[in-house]
């Protein structure tokens, strides 16, 4: 199983969108750093994530190290984004991201970067849900004020329809 390291909106999304469940049924392992899970997801979504197959992982020295030099680099990125990138690049798998900034400096360090479009044609091509679906969840992650490439999503969805 493919490992993809996740920063915390690509939950959001996901949760938004009433897609969280149909993710984690995906051929994939979702790992976050441990430090982020502990500050952004545990109290209001921690049980729930663990329950479904998200696990965590602890940095070492080496991984920490260069995570803080990436704070010192990069403006943008929040210091836990910066674990997850780290993580990413460490354990040589895709970070999950919808952040800009988060997706520049990964491009920067060449880390592969995958989002929240990425994962729902996954979902189709996996056949979990369908373009009718997909809308749907589009629908609420815009209606939620989610920020996606709309337009993209929308174009790329069309592959699906034909």
């Amino acid at each position: 199983m493919r490992l993809l390291v996740s920063d915390a909106n690509i939950f959001i999304d996901m949760e938004e969108g009433g897609l969280l469940e149909l993710m984690f049924k995906l051929p994939y392992e979702f790992c976050v750093p441990d430090v982020l899970f502990a500050e952004e997801l545990a109290q209001q979504h921690g049980q729930q994530l663990a329950a479904k197959g998200l696990t965590q992982r602890t940095l070492n020295g080496e991984t920490m190290a260069y995570a803080f030099s990436l704070t010192q680099v990069f403006k943008g990125p929040s210091i836990n984004d910066c674990l997850a990138l780290a993580l990413a690049k460490f354990e040589a798998c895709p970070l999950l991201t919808g952040d800009k900034a988060l997706r520049q400096a990964a491009k920067h360090e060449a880390v592969e970067v995958k989002g929240t479009v990425w994962l729902v044609e996954e979902l189709l091509t996996h056949h979990l849900i369908t373009v009718d679906e997909a809308l749907n969840a589009y629908a609420l992650m815009r209606t939620n004020a989610r920020r996606l490439p709309w337009k993209q999503a929308a174009e790329r969805l069309n592959r699906f329809e034909k």
